[in-house]
């Protein structure tokens, strides 16, 4: 009987793990949809507040329902003085993701409810977990300046919290608007990376702050979440919209990255990326400083069709592309930029814990173990005995 070779799906690409309810992307039409609602019509229309009730009870809150999660989001900001006195015996130059990633572990072991393990538990770890990442990450942007971290202040919502404790001032409301943008359009993405980890170690049934940390940890990859930041280091080392052409010659002759082009799964631009140019436009122009939009536009045209004359293919911008730049402006430092990323996506990978390890659906979800073919040398018969090793020493 012939002997069935098994498919190598490198990656996993294009390999379905799963069922899930909260989001789909759809590559070739460029869509993403949250729960039956495109994603942009979600950042037009409400608050990542909303969109976190969304993502973790299915539908959109009411009145009373969103000010019950704002509310919640409040009284969960604070973080335990210990672990704040921590992140004070951290080296200055450590990198924000790192603290991060540190943190949340941290903060498990402040969870009155660790060992309760149910819906209604993991959703308010959940909403902990959430409300605390813009505490730690802005306690640490001001430590490792010599200041105090700010404590949040209750009057204000998720988004502007953030940029108050970060900057120690209280941002505008357009300000506010165009970050609360941000977060939402950040939020879910399906199985991504870092989403697949955080599901991969919820099957083990660990819990919650386990998951979240090791999807913190991918998410700093700069294949992931990391590319914001090489996207604006590109652009500072441009330094010009005159530049770009010969940039893109020379990137593409020496059979590097551009980056912010290419997506693993859009085949048209990213959705995203249509919402987040024109609010970069707008800070360039409130700041007085256009040419990092002015850049990623001449960049985008001229990538497209030199990829398009020298490989014979189309190339799309991804979300990195102009959040970069929108970032930049809003004078958020570079090291910030995936860190915000994760401010926003722990949302999303909080609903897919969840969906992991509650789904009513069939199948049930169990345990991740897929298959590796090895490619290792093989010993003969003679060789992989205790007797023969023993010879060896």
């Amino acid at each position: 009987m012939e002997e069935c070779t098994p498919t190598l799906n490198t990656g996993l690409r294009g390999v379905i793990v799963a069922s899930t309810k909260i989001s789909q992307v759809d590559g070739k039409a460029g869509k993403l949809i949250y729960r039956g609602y495109l994603a942009k019509d979600l950042a037009e229309k409400t608050t990542f507040e909303e969109v976190i009730f969304l993502l973790l009870k299915e539908r959109l809150p009411d009145r009373a329902e969103l000010d019950g999660i704002r509310a919640a989001l409040g009284r969960a900001r604070q973080v335990a003085p210990e672990t704040v006195a921590a992140l004070r015996t951290q080296p200055r130059d450590a990198r924000p993701m790192d603290i991060l990633q540190a943190a949340v572990s941290l903060l498990a072991t402040h969870d009155p409810d660790i060992d309760t393990y149910t819906r209604e538990a993991s959703v308010a770890r959940g909403i902990r977990l959430i409300a605390r990442f813009p505490t730690i990450l802005c306690a640490w942007a001001r430590l490792r300046q010599g200041l105090e971290p700010l404590t949040p202040l209750p009057e204000l919502g998720h988004a502007a919290n953030f940029l108050y404790m970060l900057t120690g001032s209280r941002p505008d409301e357009e300000l506010t608007r165009f970050f609360d943008a941000c977060l939402v359009l950040h939020a879910e993405h399906s199985f991504n990376a870092s989403t697949f980890t955080a599901r991969q170690v919820a099957s083990t049934q660990a819990h919650m702050y386990a998951a979240v940390s090791a999807a913190v940890g991918s998410l700093s990859g700069p294949l992931h979440g990391g590319a914001n930041e090489r996207v604006m280091q590109m652009l500072l080392e441009i330094g010009s919209a005159d530049k770009v052409e010969a940039y893109v010659e020379r990137m593409l002759a020496e059979g590097r990255l551009i980056y912010g082009l290419g997506h693993a799964v859009y085949q048209v631009d990213d959705p995203r990326a249509h919402i987040l140019a024109p609010m970069s436009r707008t800070m360039g122009e409130r700041i007085g400083q256009t040419q990092w939009y002015e850049i990623s536009r001449r960049l985008e045209t001229a990538g497209k069709a030199a990829f398009k004359k020298r490989k014979g293919i189309d190339i799309f911008v991804n979300v990195d592309f102009y959040s970069a730049s929108l970032y930049y402006a809003m004078g958020i430092p570079i090291d910030y930029f995936t860190p915000i990323f994760a401010v926003s996506r722990v949302a999303g990978w909080v609903a897919h814990i969840l969906e992991e390890q509650f789904a009513e659906a069939a199948p049930k979800p169990q345990l991740y173990r897929p298959a590796a073919r090895y490619v290792g040398e093989y010993c003969g018969p003679d060789e992989c005995t205790l007797d023969a090793i023993d010879k060896r020493r």
